[in-house]
């Protein structure tokens, strides 16, 4: 697992103020043997134990309503969201205005890579509750200079609407509803292949890198493309489609330490073999996770792009849930 970006150093950076302040994670390292001034992101994965859903999930229960995995005092925190509870009660999850933009900065990442330029129009499919991806998509967005159109509280009609009066070029949503868009926009007579509509921004489900999904999205949008992105509240955004348009996720190296293991034995898993992804924050102290264990089955690739740089690739992007969940 090639390291580069200052991973090391961030590490360090993120363990010196969770050692200090934050109780969740002092109780999770104190006995685990990972020195203060380890020398290596292998010994810090080596030292450092894993972190679960449900650990994070208890932690809030016995310690209602935030948990204890804050480094700061309340007052510090700005920013409220949930996860989205489809294994149990939804988690809480607060950020400062710190770890706020360094999120938005990943998105920075997400925008360019799918062409996103400033003035161009971005309609934002979401309900706009506490749902943590809505609304740094959108304030990344807004700071770009881009003319951002807010869907929450809207029926599918008026989206679409506003779609077409707006000459929208972005559009932001999961799969399945920029499918069910398409068909809403069937029976009620929208012309959405004729429509400005040039990338389609999906996340939140598997399916933004499924040939099939890509396929029925871009010929019912008057091919429209698909753009794959990858994120959850616990680690904020994570991955943007690989470059070729053809699905797949790219991991931000610079923001996240990044591992895949066995689900069974938690060791890495060999060259081509699937595995749990499994996540470091590098950039949001405030209220961290260590060694994450997402949940999500994908497959690595390994390599280095034209600058020496180390790269990460999800081939074929989420394949699936480690629980099987069904949503």
């Amino acid at each position: 697992m090639p390291s580069s970006f200052g991973q090391l150093e961030k590490l360090r950076y993120v363990l010196g103020i969770v050692r200090d302040a934050n109780p969740f994670q002092q109780v999770k390292l104190r006995d685990c043997g990972l020195p203060k001034d380890f020398s290596s992101v292998e010994e810090f994965i080596e030292g450092c134990p894993f972190t679960t859903k449900d650990e994070l999930a208890c932690d809030r229960i016995d310690n209602p309503p935030y948990g204890t995995n804050l480094s700061y005092p309340l007052g510090r925190y700005v920013r409220f969201h949930q996860t989205s509870g489809t294994k149990g009660s939804p988690m809480s999850w607060l950020d400062m205005p710190e770890d706020w933009d360094w999120m938005l900065g990943n998105w920075d990442c997400v925008l360019d890579a799918a062409g996103v330029v400033p003035g161009a129009p971005c309609h934002f499919a979401f309900s706009f509750g506490p749902c943590l991806g809505c609304w740094t998509a959108f304030e990344a967005a807004a700071r770009r200079g881009c003319l951002c159109l807010p869907g929450g509280g809207l029926t599918s009609e008026q989206r679409l609407q506003t779609i077409l009066d707006n000459d929208v070029r972005f559009l932001f949503c999961t799969p399945t509803y920029a499918m069910h868009l398409a068909e809403v926009a069937r029976e009620s007579g929208f012309d959405i292949a004729s429509s400005k509509v040039s990338k389609i921004i999906v996340a939140g489900e598997t399916g933004g890198s499924s040939p099939e999904a890509r396929r029925q999205i871009s010929e019912t949008w008057g091919k429209a493309l698909p753009f794959d992105h990858y994120g959850m509240t616990e680690v904020g955004p994570v991955a943007y489609e690989m470059p070729g348009e053809q699905g797949g996720l790219r991991v931000m190296l610079e923001s996240f330490l990044a591992e895949i293991v066995c689900p069974d034995t938690g060791k890495p898993v060999a060259e081509g073999e699937q595995g749990e992804l499994v996540l470091t924050t590098l950039g949001r102290a405030g209220c961290p996770v260590l060694r994450y264990r997402t949940g999500d089955l994908v497959l690595p690739q390994w390599g280095m792009d034209d600058s020496g740089k180390p790269i990460l690739d999800l081939v074929g992007g989420i394949l699936g849930r480690v629980d099987e969940m069904v949503v």
